[in-house]
């Protein structure tokens, strides 16, 4: 029905998906409905929809019971016990967000780590309270997009309470619940890549005047393909994460449906059942494809005998064991159920016998059942993965053909993704793409796309940030310059005009002196910006683009304009040869580079100009530092060093206590692993420190390249945020 109306690009039948998987006999009730929207206005438009349709007394979101993990834990029992924020923080920047088998061991040889003696009672006590919370209910919190629809009054059978966003209510029950009672539930789910790719495709109309079709992009494109190769994947949707990049190479996608198969592969389900690795030894041509048993050769010939969607294992089920089509969708629903193990062992036995009816005994029988049950509560469906595959396949195209449209949407649609804004701007400039700083001259509240002259490409188009990024600043305020500007001419003749037509408060315009975006406002000034405020000005070799003719502010020059506004005396009076319309020079000294980076990354959370990597470089070589570009000329085996900025911290919990870091310097993004004995051995290192440099064994498969790192040194710099899980 969503392909008939035109909400998928998905042909249910071209792509041979299971029937069963949707409805069947036995089923006895709904089909589970999953429809995937833009995030924001869009979505939330849907949702007030369907509450004016069916009536607020018989509409409501469904609830998540959020229960207590350890940090979450640590930090409530540790308030109770009256620790200090500033001891909770040390704390938690240890402790592992997910459950532990062996809570109380683990919070308190992690707590140790934090500099705390089990001495003291108290600390003592919040190890006890702690570990006894893992697990238990916290609060209710909202699903992301569960909406129940009942025939009836929903506050006759569930007590209704109000969410905490406007206009929407909430029952006190859980998706299982609801699953339980046989009620409707229809997922009306948020993406956020969704909506960055309707602003994209509005971007490149507006600013290209090319006209992009996300249902019919041009199929099996060359230049897709190769991105995803040399896993180029930073700000793609679904294939941007660490193991996806390591896995792409070695997959190689061709066509459509290896991306589907990419996007499903690196999940829990087929990482637990151990069958990543061996699909992936027969895509190299290592391993000679095997169905298992040959009667599912057609089930498993698409995916070379490796069963990787919950589709192919209903139908195992179906063939190898003689299950119906419910009882293929009971064990479907075993797979995703929180409490699942119980029912699986259960399910379990069935396929042992209805196997053996068919003569299927043994080594392969239980090869069957191992496949099946490592899918508990991990299970991915081939339906989904081939709707997620369809949006991989166009951001990857506008990514490949339209970056500064693709950048410019990611960045106006942050929370998503994977990435920093930072890291996705320093993306954008290794791909061609000119990026210019705020500036309240020229910048909107959102990112923008403005035409600009390249030496090299002619008459191109420059990402604009957007004035979203000055933290503290506010959207009303932000709207008021740039209304502010627009009716004072496109343009603001000086510092207190500014403040006046926007009313700007100080701190504000204080943000925006230290960040450069007040460095063309008024008339220039007697002498040049000074080099050390170059960072946010790049050279014309830079690709952030030339510098703009002129004299400009300082950004210290800008800060004393900002403070001369309205005061007099001694300090704030101007020089004999200073005419009475210009500006008061500034005494004060101009910030050094690394000052302007730490404005940057402080107020705007990233910088236009060099990456923080870039001048410590020279440091960095004397102490035999490699740049990450370098790793792919290195010979496999050879003990390395590399320094960056952390981006992101990975534990997961398949990983068997192995933990990965991302780390990014002026030339690209080096992978880390790191041993579970190395990592519990340098935890504090590892997990709070913002800046590394790392020692190890470089390793190579095909054009992947990590280090496995066995030696850490905390890097001194500015924080710069990550991505943890740890």
């Amino acid at each position: 029905m969503c392909y008939v109306l035109g909400i998928t690009a998905v042909d249910p039948v071209k792509m041979k998906l299971l029937f069963e998987r949707f409805l069947s006999e036995e089923r006895g009730e709904w089909p589970d409905i999953d429809l995937d929207l833009p995030s924001g206005e869009a979505r939330e438009e849907v949702i007030q929809y369907v509450y004016r349709k069916y009536g607020r007394e018989r509409v409501a979101m469904v609830a998540n019971v959020i229960t207590y993990r350890p940090k979450m834990a640590v930090r409530d029992v540790g308030r109770a016990l009256g620790f200090a924020e500033a001891e909770l923080g040390r704390m938690s920047r240890l402790l592992e967000s997910w459950g532990y088998q062996d809570a109380r061991e683990t919070i308190e040889r992690q707590i140790v780590q934090a500099g705390f003696t089990m001495d003291d009672e108290r600390t003592r006590l919040l190890v006890e309270l702690s570990a006894r919370l893992v697990g238990l209910p916290r609060h209710l919190g909202q699903h992301s997009g569960g909406m129940v629809i009942a025939r009836g009054r929903l506050d006759e059978v569930v007590p209704l309470e109000p969410a905490s966003m406007p206009g929407r209510v909430v029952i006190q029950w859980d998706k299982e619940d609801c699953a339980d009672l046989g009620i409707i539930k229809i997922d009306l789910l948020g993406l956020g890549m969704l909506a960055a790719l309707a602003e994209a495709v509005e971007l490149v109309r507006a600013r290209e005047g090319v006209e992009v079709d996300l249902a019919h992009l041009p199929p099996d494109d060359p230049a897709i393909y190769d991105m995803l190769c040399r896993a180029d994947t930073v700000g793609l949707f679904q294939v941007e994460s660490r193991a996806q990049m390591a896995t792409l190479p070695r997959l190689r996608p061709r066509c459509f449906y290896d991306i589907v198969i990419e996007v499903a592969i690196i999940r829990p389900g087929p990482i637990v059942g151990d069958l990543l690795h061996p699909y992936l030894r027969r895509r190299m041509g290592r391993e000679e494809a095997d169905p298992m048993h040959p009667s599912l050769k057609e089930v498993l010939d698409r995916t070379l005998g490796v069963p990787l969607f919950q589709e192919q294992l209903m139908r195992v089920a179906m063939i190898a064991a003689g299950f119906t089509g419910g009882e293929a969708e009971e064990l479907r629903r075993a797979m995703g159920f929180k409490r699942s193990e119980e029912r699986m062992d259960k399910i379990a036995e069935r396929l042992r016998a209805g196997m053996a009816r068919r003569g299927i005994v043994g080594e392969t029988a239980e090869r069957i059942v191992r496949a099946i049950t490592a899918f508990a509560a991990y299970g991915f469906p081939e339906s989904h993965a081939a709707s997620f595959a369809l949006i991989v396949y166009a951001s990857a195209y506008l990514k490949a053909h339209h970056p500064a449209a693709f950048y410019a949407a990611i960045l106006n649609n942050y929370p998503m993704g994977f990435y920093h804004p930072s890291t996705l701007v320093r993306d954008a400039l290794r791909h061609g793409v000119a990026i210019l700083p705020i500036d309240v001259q020229r910048s909107d509240w959102r990112c923008t796309l403005e035409p600009v002259d390249s030496a090299e490409n002619g008459q191109g188009l420059a990402l604009r940030v957007g004035l979203c990024y000055v933290r503290g600043l506010g959207e009303a305020v932000g709207e008021r310059i740039v209304r502010a500007r627009a009716a004072a001419g496109g343009r603001f003749s000086s510092i207190e005009e500014l403040a006046a037509r926007a009313e700007i408060g100080r701190e504000s315009l204080v943000q925006l002196a230290e960040l450069g975006a007040l460095a063309e406002v008024g008339p220039a000034l007697a002498h040049p910006v000074e080099p050390a405020d170059q960072a946010d000005r790049a050279d014309p070799a830079d690709p952030a683009g030339p510098v703009p003719s002129g004299l400009r502010h300082s950004r210290r020059s800008a800060l004393w304009q900002v403070e001369s506004i309205g005061r007099s005396g001694p300090l704030f009076v101007r020089g004999p040869n200073e005419p009475r319309e210009a500006p008061p020079s500034s005494p004060l000294k101009e910030m050094s580079p690394a000052e302007t980076l730490a404005a940057d990354f402080r107020i705007a959370g990233l910088s236009t100009g060099p990456h923080p990597m870039a001048l410590r470089r020279a440091e960095l070589e004397r102490a035999g530092v490699l740049p990450t570009a370098a790793l792919a000329k290195i010979e496999a085996r050879r003990r390395v060093r590399v320094a960056g900025h952390v981006i992101v911290r990975q534990r997961p919990g398949t990983a068997k206590g192995f933990f990965f870091l991302t780390l990014e310097d002026e030339t690209g993004l080096a992978n880390i692993i790191v041993g579970p004995k190395h990592f519990e051995a340098h935890r504090p290192v590892l997990v709070g420190s913002s800046a590394l440099i790392v020692e190890g064994i470089l390793q190579r498969e095909v054009d992947t390249v990590s280090i496995k790192a066995d030696r850490f040194w905390r890097l001194d710099d500015m924080a710069t945020p990550s991505r943890n899980f740890h």
